[in-house]
């Protein structure tokens, strides 16, 4: 079996990869009845001479590797019909702007398998980027304090090396007395943690938080059914939560009433109650001025998240009152911090933590007859032009009925 690590190709240019070259120098020596090959590419964060220096084929042309691992959506030009893909297809949630992708890969007799869907048994995803948007969406919600207060100035995290580089930036600031909120238990926002927990800010608990001023900045990690409860009163089940959320409302704005910075590092599900309302913001006991939205989903559960900002201007403001963007300085706004690719700005050690994770988990499957269902449960498409069962909801999008 021949596996391809292809280039990127989608716009703006992404320079991640799945595999480093020590690590599919890694894969290599666990797997010896594997060939893997290199596309060349002039963007990727390992040039070609890392590659060919572990003893890798480079090539222009990979079509005929069975197995090609990208990040990004491909380009439906560039697909090879009745081959195995992996790859962000942004399809699951019936993304409009990536049906005519999903079409494409079911005509051209294509196994997909999603990124976003290699899961455990229990629905836990296994791998991905969520730690890496967590820490630089920690990052930038701080590097946003310290622009629009005048305390402090730190670099984007697109010009420091890695991950060393931006806590030793960190080590250079000093934070305010400020009370922070970080919702979500997942990878995301246990990347944002190891940022708090760097900066030293003392981590207290939800009651503390909720009725306690302190001279020191706190934070304190909320899991939903700390924002979120039962609309009967009763005692509320995160596990009921996540298969049925209509049951539930926000609770939200017993945080908001005491939080100056709020990061997002939660999952928010279809049906879920939104976590604050624009008539929330408004609300004069609403505190929360600053948030950094690593989640991001557009007029969803974060009211002040009215669209995605860029790595290059990554900062915009929100009047609660006409609902409006502003200057993210502007008097009286929330400053918010809505990137939707943080990972793109610290590719290196996105591409090294993603690489060995699908060593760990997803190559395996290959060889041991897919033993825990890894494959069975990510494949999206069958190769014979049709939708998996388990993604066989997807067809009215298919169709264009969704």
């Amino acid at each position: 079996m021949k596996f391809a690590i292809i280039k990127e190709r989608k716009n703006p240019p992404d320079r991640r990869v799945v595999f480093s070259p020590v690590t599919l120098a890694e894969a290599r020596k666990r797997f010896p009845d594997v060939e893997f090959i290199v596309e060349s590419s002039d963007i990727r964060v390992f040039p070609d001479e890392a590659y060919e220096a572990e003893g890798f084929e480079v090539t222009d042309d990979v079509s005929d590797a069975d197995v090609m691992i990208g990040v990004k959506e491909v380009p439906i030009k560039n697909l090879i019909p009745n081959k195995k893909y992996f790859y962000f297809s942004h399809t699951i949630k019936k993304q409009p702007y990536n049906r005519k992708l999903l079409r494409a890969m079911l005509e051209k007799n294509i196994e997909m398998y999603d990124h976003e869907t290699i899961i455990k048994e229990n629905g836990a995803r296994l791998i991905g980027f969520g730690r890496y948007a967590g820490l630089v969406g920690a990052y930038n919600g701080f590097r946003a304090l310290g622009l629009r207060d005048g305390l402090f100035e730190l670099p984007k995290v697109e010009s420091l090396a890695d991950l060393n580089e931006v806590k030793a930036e960190l080590d250079k600031i000093t934070i305010p007395n400020i009370k922070i909120l970080l919702t979500g238990t997942g990878k995301v926002a246990y990347g944002a943690k190891e940022i708090l927990d760097h900066l030293g800010i003392k981590e207290i608990s939800d009651a503390l938080y909720l009725t306690s001023d302190f001279n020191e900045p706190v934070y304190v990690m909320a899991d939903v059914m700390e924002y979120a409860k039962r609309k009967d009163g009763k005692v509320g089940d995160k596990f009921e939560f996540y298969k049925d959320p209509s049951g539930y409302e926000s609770n939200f704005m017993a945080y908001a009433k005491v939080t100056d910075y709020f990061i997002a590092g939660h999952f928010y599900g279809n049906n879920a109650p939104y976590l604050f309302t624009r008539d929330d913001a408004k609300h004069p006991d609403f505190r929360i001025n600053l948030v950094a939205d690593v989640s991001c989903d557009i007029d969803g559960p974060v009211a002040s998240t009215i669209r995605s900002s860029t790595i290059a201007d990554p900062f915009y403001g929100y009047h609660p009152e006409t609902e409006k963007e502003v200057a993210f300085d502007a008097q009286g706004a929330i400053t918010v911090m809505a990137v939707d690719n943080l990972p793109c700005e610290l590719p290196k050690d996105a591409s090294e933590g993603f690489g060995e994770t699908f060593v760990e988990h997803v190559i395996p499957a290959f060889f041991n007859e897919d033993e825990n269902g890894i494959l069975n449960r990510a494949k999206i498409t069958t190769g014979e032009g049709e939708l998996t069962e388990r993604f066989s909801y997807l067809q009215n999008y298919v169709d264009g009925k969704a």
